[in-house]
């Protein structure tokens, strides 16, 4: 199984989940919301095998993209393969765009000279994201939790850009539509950990699974073959982006 969207680091007990999420060898990917958390985190990730931590800028805290966070940055996209959360969040959480946007074109000009394992933040604001990852050339990168036009999607697939699904898209009317539009190679599984609750607990990578069942039903395929192309997607996509 594999996780492409978690914060490990913003659970109550993450080094619990971390443990768990290791013996259960689910390859997740522990994403961060800013460089110096990246830093944080990095000490105690070395003795996992299977989490990979990523560098993030995200969006919603644009008013932290300082001039010392983004030399930060700078310092850890020469250290790992992973990059998330960044994005644009166009909602009404979100504020400043002119400065998101610049934040992003931050992190493009990065990916312009050298690929990452990305995921990307894009509520309210997939258009843009959209013209952004084309106007810098880079692609693939994973949309998670893609909550954006279903006529934007066949925009986004033709740009050769995958998709993160997690629990709480399976149990939206919306989430199902996107899902079932979503083609099965370009699919994959994310918990978004711990913004997802399951039966009114945290969710956690193990939690994927959830996805993986739901897809059995949808996809009119067994367990083992859903998990296989999950597995290839994954496979796929790290291998286009130059992470072994």
């Amino acid at each position: 199984m594999h996780d492409s969207h978690c914060h490990i680091d913003l659970y109550p007990d993450p080094y619990e989940v971390a443990i768990s999420t290791e013996r259960q060898r689910i390859t997740t990917i522990a994403v961060t919301n800013l460089p110096s958390a990246y830093y944080a985190a990095k000490p105690h990730m070395r003795q996992f095998r299977y989490l990979r931590l990523a560098v993030g800028l995200h969006p919603l805290l644009v008013q932290n993209h300082t001039a010392k966070e983004k030399d930060l940055f700078r310092q850890a996209f020469s250290e790992t393969h992973y990059v998330g959360e960044v994005g644009l969040d166009f909602s009404k959480q979100g504020t400043s765009k002119e400065q998101q946007v610049e934040s992003l074109k931050f992190v493009l000009s990065h990916l312009q000279q050298e690929p990452r394992f990305v995921t990307i933040h894009s509520r309210r604001a997939e258009s843009v994201v959209l013209q952004l990852l084309d106007d810098y050339g880079i692609q693939p990168v994973i949309f998670h939790w893609y909550s954006g036009p279903l006529k934007l999607l066949h925009n986004i697939i033709e740009s050769g850009h995958y998709f993160s699904v997690n629990a709480a898209m399976i149990h939206s009317k919306n989430g199902q539509r996107i899902v079932a539009r979503i083609p099965k190679e370009r699919l994959l599984t994310e918990s978004d950990g711990p913004f997802v609750k399951v039966n009114n607990h945290l969710i956690a990578p193990r939690n994927v699974m959830l996805v993986s069942e739901y897809l059995v039903d949808h996809w009119d395929s067994s367990c083992d073959i859903v998990i296989k192309q999950l597995d290839c997607n994954f496979n796929d996509y790290t291998n286009s982006v130059g992470v072994v």
